[in-house]
């Protein structure tokens, strides 16, 4: 009898739900993303030319690559000031000037250093918006539909990185390899003020986020948002819980709490690992990696466009598997298939047959995994597992470790070829993605399905835990309560 009524109850909130609605302000909320794809990926084509330009070693290859994630990790540490200051939507049409002020800056210097601080200043719009983006989405989405709609922002990041392996392919085939070095890559790095634009005259379209509008003391104003999206019955019961989950504190201190601790420990644990199995290695140096199979410079740029059409065909395999197989499987499954193809790659790069399509083949396999996995799962887990009174501020401490550990990969892997190796550096890849395996499997919850109050709920249940118990005790016994088959639903 219980079963049947909380069926009708979801079916009944179901049918009330506004999809077209909330669908709608989630594509524009991750056009965000496509900033993030086009920054990732713009200097993959450029990087070559920048080298000749600016006649750069292996370390200014990588700070020519890297310099942009600076800045990204001071706007990630800022934006979750930003957005509890001045709202989710206000940081976000800041986040798009930015961008687009880099994006001008960076097509213009005849030195260096003048590409360096406007790559610094993208840096800052993009470490803004790669925080903001998926957690504004999970702010707005309905529970059921929650990963899905966070996940646009991993499609429109890898949908950026695809056109924009596009449009460096063709800017670069528009003259010759002399004018590649002295105007090709400026194209390359202007054509981004068109996305900046185009996101931030759609922000003037959407609304502030619900959540931060309760926390801020117009529970109002977020009851006629959720209205739109819910329905009556589920809006009104949705911003009670909200007021509820804001009742406590909020504050830096409240990090490192019992229970929310744990949290921001496995936020910050994907946040690293995500990037230091490799993927931004492949996505930032992908012509220049195929190269060494013995592909020319057009073949290279080529193949670079099929690595970012698998990148976009997976994710969207990924939103639409994250609702229903949970986050859990898809990242044990991707992280294992990620692990054997790196290790596959460094064995032919070590016996000496490196060069053909298997190599190819394989990085596209890899690129295929993470993107079902690692890529979108990461976004949506760091935006739902953080309680509502510290969520910007948690996100932006994760985010801020992900960009980090991308700032390490992308300076040292020019580096670390060079010094290591193809077949070691792959080696080192693929070990980071067994690692990732153990993480997921001892520590990582499944959140398929529970209210962004309802997570905090579980968390706050962990923290029950004796504070004189050892840490991984701890960690294991929190992780027990958080498993799907020892919580209520």
């Amino acid at each position: 009898m219980t079963t049947t009524t909380s069926s009708e109850a979801r079916a009944g909130q179901d049918a009330q739900l506004n999809m077209k609605y909330v669908t709608l302000i989630s594509i524009i909320g991750a056009v965000g993303g496509l900033l993030f794809g086009f920054d990732t990926a713009v200097v993959s084509g450029a990087v070559g030319f920048l080298q000749d330009r600016f006649h750069l070693g292996d370390f200014g290859a990588g700070w020519a690559v890297s310099c942009l994630i600076i800045g990204a990790i001071v706007g990630a540490i800022a934006s979750g000031w930003l957005s509890d200051a001045l709202g989710r939507k206000k940081a976000l049409i800041g986040a798009a000037g930015l961008f687009i002020i880099g994006s001008i800056g960076t097509a213009l210097p005849d030195t260096f250093t003048g590409y360096v601080i406007a790559r610094m200043i993208s840096g800052l719009g993009i470490g803004i918006t790669s925080t903001l983006c998926p957690l504004y989405n999970a702010e707005i989405a309905p529970a059921r539909y929650r990963g899905r709609l966070v996940a646009l922002n991993q499609f429109a990041i890898v949908t950026g990185i695809f056109l924009t392996y596009f449009a460096n392919s063709g800017i670069a085939g528009s003259g010759s390899d002399a004018w590649d070095v002295t105007t090709g890559w400026r194209w390359m790095f202007g054509v981004g003020v068109i996305p900046g634009l185009i996101f931030m005259i759609l922000l003037f379209l959407v609304p502030e986020s619900p959540r931060w509008l309760i926390k801020k003391g117009r529970p109002e104003k977020a009851l006629n948002i959720l209205l739109r999206i819910h329905g009556e019955a589920a809006a009104k019961q949705e911003v009670l819980e909200i007021k509820e989950s804001f009742k406590q504190h909020s504050s830096m201190r409240e990090l490192f709490k019992p229970g929310i601790r744990f949290a921001l420990f496995v936020g910050i644990g994907l946040a690293v690992l995500q990037q230091v199995t490799g993927i931004n290695a492949i996505l930032y140096y992908a012509p220049e990696i195929l190269k060494q199979t013995g592909a020319g410079d057009n073949a290279a740029l080529i193949q670079t466009i099929l690595v970012g059409f698998i990148n976009m065909v997976f994710t969207v395999l990924s939103i639409w598997l994250i609702d229903k197989a949970g986050r859990k499987a898809l990242l044990l499954t991707g992280t294992s298939v990620m692990a054997v193809c790196l290790g596959l790659i460094g064995l032919l790069f070590h016996t000496g047959h490196s060069s053909g399509y298997l190599v190819l083949v394989l990085i596209l396999a890899y690129t295929a995994a993470f993107a079902v996995s690692l890529g979108p799962v990461v976004w949506v887990m760091l935006s739902e597992i953080f309680p509502n009174r510290v969520r910007g501020l948690a996100i932006s401490v994760a985010s801020m470790f992900l960009w980090v550990a991308d700032y390490a990969v992308s300076q040292s892997f020019p580096s670390l070829l060079s010094w290591a190796g193809s077949a070691a550096t792959y080696w080192i890849f693929g070990v980071m993605s067994v690692i990732t395996v153990i993480f997921t499997m001892v520590f990582v919850p499944e959140t398929k399905g529970r209210s962004l109050e309802q997570m905090e709920s579980l968390w706050n249940r962990g923290a029950t835990i004796d504070s004189q118990e050892d840490t991984s005790s701890s960690s294991m016994t929190i992780h027990s309560k958080l498993s799907p088959s020892n919580s209520k639903r």
